[in-house]
């Protein structure tokens, strides 16, 4: 029988053992990394759809206020605060909900004249109190109508009107599907220019959707501030990546 040498009858037999599984496991590593490394990666093309769908708003939200001048910051807020509570009242009247109202800017400003030689400074002509309300209308019918009692009520500062829906979801979601039809056409359309076929999706990722008001010149009711309320459009994009089939 032939003896071991010297140097490893010294050694336990647990670390004798070690050392033969761990010559064992190198020696099956090896081959595998080789044939991973000479793996061919799989061809795939990645192509972006887009899709747009059209809906007439359902809602519309408006910034109204109140902007008063006096000769003091307090006569200025008290006399805003009383027109101000009179243009929400209105406002309830004709059928907007607390909740769609929200104060949205409150501010009492100095007015600053030109210098005064006596004083080598500026001086203060007066103040101006200014409130404003962003108010969610859902009857776009009344919409002109809301708007000219507001303003007979004592609102002087209109921001703006925009237009939504209310619940977007779904017209969202028929973007989104619409975007990836687009997607797999443009695909379609590139692979069989080059040859290839689609394989499976590999990869699908979403970019923003939003709304933009596009006008359809549709007037409210007549004798009423003239409103068009025009369509909202929703926007999809996707980015799908497909594997390229091997024929």
């Amino acid at each position: 029988m032939r003896k071991l040498p010297q140097a490893l009858r010294a050694l336990p037999v647990a670390a004798l053992m070690a050392a033969a599984l761990s010559t064992a496991t190198m020696t099956a590593v090896r081959p595998a990394m080789a044939q991973t490394a000479g793996q061919t990666q799989t061809a795939t093309i990645t192509v972006t759809g887009e899709a747009m769908v059209f809906r007439s708003p359902d809602m519309a939200t408006v910034t109204i206020g109140v902007t008063t001048v006096e000769a003091t910051a307090a006569e200025a807020l008290a006399g805003n605060s009383v027109a101000m509570q009179a243009v929400i009242d209105r406002l309830k009247a004709a059928g907007v909900a607390a909740k769609d109202i929200q104060t949205s800017n409150l501010s009492v400003n100095p007015n600053w004249s030109g210098y005064d030689s006596s004083s080598s400074g500026q001086t203060i002509s007066g103040y101006t109190a200014s409130n404003f309300v962003t108010v969610d209308i859902l009857a776009l019918e009344g919409l002109g109508a809301v708007l000219d009692a507001a303003v007979a009520d004592g609102a002087n500062t209109l921001n703006g009107v925009s237009f939504g829906l209310a619940d977007p979801r779904p017209a969202l979601d028929e973007a989104r599907v619409a975007a990836v039809a687009d997607a797999r056409t443009k695909a379609e359309l590139l692979a069989n220019a080059a040859g290839v076929k689609l394989g499976a999706i590999v990869s699908i990722s979403e970019g923003g959707g939003y709304g933009t008001p596009v006008p359809l010149y549709k007037a409210d009711s007549a004798g009423a501030v003239p409103v068009q309320a025009g369509e909202v459009s929703y926007n999809a994009g996707v980015t799908v990546t497909w594997a390229l089939a091997t024929e």
